[in-house]
């Protein structure tokens, strides 16, 4: 799960890439980086960190240029050294830079290729490093030794089309020549482009979500479809062709319920919006399976689940009430990398309000339950808060299933409902009733607001993966890896600072010395 922002600007966009990173770093608080570019030279600056902490006044001074790329970074596939974060840079040709969210599915087959075939070198265990290597050897065939063109661009992303499986959203800069975008052939991460009238000229921007867009103040032009590129030279110049054979929109259905901001518009659909629908779809099936349940008050897990909750609420002609504060200095519990952080963090992270559940019947709302630590362990505060009983709503199916596409969650071992029926999930959290979402209902939700969407990718709740090619090997292997990476002790601060001019580099005792 990553954020990704680019930009072709009429005046220096390092400021606007630094913002649009600020309200893209709910998908991302692992790392973060930004390159500019004047034209020949790329500037970066990027380190492990939150936005607000990796870049101080001294590090956007030297990000000069109109052009320009950024990326939050959450590791799914490799380590969390700060030599992983993005965006990867590569001198040959041209030089180009990426920042890629999502999760190849092949990148070991795709790695050996690298050293055996295409003669390239691979420093890093990051999927996205040898996505960028693909990108740069379908770009080197393409342009044979000639100056490059915009279809030698599109034709270089069409034979990574062919070449890479997985889910990815692209923003890649190519030295002197432009921005370049694009998405795999089922659209599974988001993609969107905006503009904005200037009066030098019209501004572009490709972003993970819309509501970069909105706080730039760009104006919502379209998503990138399924398998289409998008280049933008240096002059500001648009371009767009299908580079896919059969390209098939089948969005994460994920990024609706939990990933991205409500308020994001993604293929169309308001993610606000779904939020609400999930929230009725759930009082009709309490109204229809669990009338006998004498709910007091509805109250919401911050914040994702709110809408939902609400809507909830007022379709049941419920009490809704805030029952707990929530710290927001503390790191989102499902992406906290380790269990043990995980359970240690609830606590401090919420906060019941006690006069909300002393002696009543509780109904508590949250997005989706996981791993089920954190939804066991806010029970147990309902509880101790004086709750008389804990009823507990999941706005999303049960999550039974690993997602291979770029979200933290591919060990089975972690997941609450693998394996145990609803009774049994709802004795693990320790609640009374334990109500889910039918996915029927979850995908009604989605296309009351874009009918046109046909099919998601709903793996991590059906087990059907819409690349077509995962199978329980692989499953077995990620998981296996990522036991291992469990294991692995890693030092108490092995954060190192990275800062890229590509005419020199500083080191660290330089840059706390500036």
């Amino acid at each position: 799960m990553c954020g990704i922002i680019g930009i072709v600007g009429k005046n220096p966009v390092n400021q606007m890439l630094y913002d649009g990173l600020l309200v893209l770093q709910h998908r991302g608080q692992d790392a973060a980086g930004i390159v500019t570019s004047d034209g020949g030279t790329f500037y970066m600056h990027k380190n492990n960190g939150l936005v607000q902490d990796v870049f101080q006044t001294r590090h956007m001074r030297n990000l000069i240029g109109n052009v320009g790329i950024a990326h939050v970074r959450y590791p799914t596939a490799g380590s969390s050294s700060a030599a992983e974060a993005q965006p990867f840079y590569v001198n040959s040709p041209f030089g180009i830079v990426l920042g890629h969210n999502g999760n190849l599915t092949n990148s070991q087959q795709l790695k050996r290729e690298m050293f055996r075939q295409d003669l390239r070198h691979i420093n890093t265990t990051s999927d996205s490093e040898v996505l960028l290597n693909v990108l740069a050897h379908e770009i080197e065939s393409s342009a044979r030794n000639t100056a490059l063109d915009v279809d030698m661009v599109f034709d270089a992303v069409s034979g990574v089309h062919k070449r890479v499986k997985g889910a990815y959203g692209v923003v890649a800069m190519i030295a002197n020549y432009g921005l370049l975008a694009f998405r795999d052939p089922f659209g599974i991460r988001p993609l969107v482009i905006g503009k904005s009238e200037t009066e030098k000229g019209v501004e572009y921007v490709v972003a993970s979500e819309s509501v970069a867009l909105d706080v730039l103040g760009f104006q919502l032009v379209r998503d990138v479809a399924p398998g289409e590129a998008i280049f933008i030279d240096m002059d500001g110049n648009f371009h767009a062709r299908q580079c896919a054979e059969d390209p098939v929109l089948s969005p994460c259905i994920f990024e609706y319920v939990y990933l991205a901001r409500p308020d994001s518009v993604i293929d169309g659909v308001s993610v606000y919006q779904t939020r609400l629908h999930m929230g009725e779809s759930l009082a009709e099936k309490i109204r229809r399976e669990w009338a006998h349940l004498d709910i007091d008050v509805v109250i919401p897990i911050p914040d994702t689940s709110r809408p939902s909750a609400l809507q909830l609420a007022n379709a049941l002609n419920l009490t809704y009430r805030e029952g707990f504060i929530k710290n927001r200095y503390i790191g989102r519990t499902f992406i906290m990398p380790g269990q043990a952080l995980r359970k240690k963090s609830v606590r401090q992270k919420l906060n019941p309000i006690g006069m909300e559940f002393k002696g009543k019947n509780v109904l508590l709302v949250d997005d989706s339950i996981v791993r089920g630590t954190t939804s066991q362990r806010i029970v147990q505060m309902a509880r101790e808060a004086g709750a008389n009983k804990v009823f507990f709503a999941s706005a999303a199916p049960p999550v039974r299933f690993p997602n291979v596409y770029g979200i933290d969650m591919p060990s089975r071992d972690e997941l609450l409902a693998t394996g145990r029926s609803d009774d049994e999930i709802c004795r693990e959290i320790g609640a009374d009733a334990l109500i889910y979402q039918d996915l029927d209902a979850l995908v009604h939700n989605i296309q009351r607001s874009n009918p046109a969407i046909k099919q998601f990718d709903c793996s991590c709740f059906n087990g059907c993966y819409v690349t077509g090619d995962i199978t329980e090997t692989y499953l077995a292997e990620i998981e296996s890896a990522r036991g291992d990476m469990d294991k692995i002790a890693k030092p108490a601060n092995s954060s190192t600072q990275l800062d890229l001019n590509l005419v020199g580099s500083n080191s660290r005792e330089e840059e706390e010395a500036a």
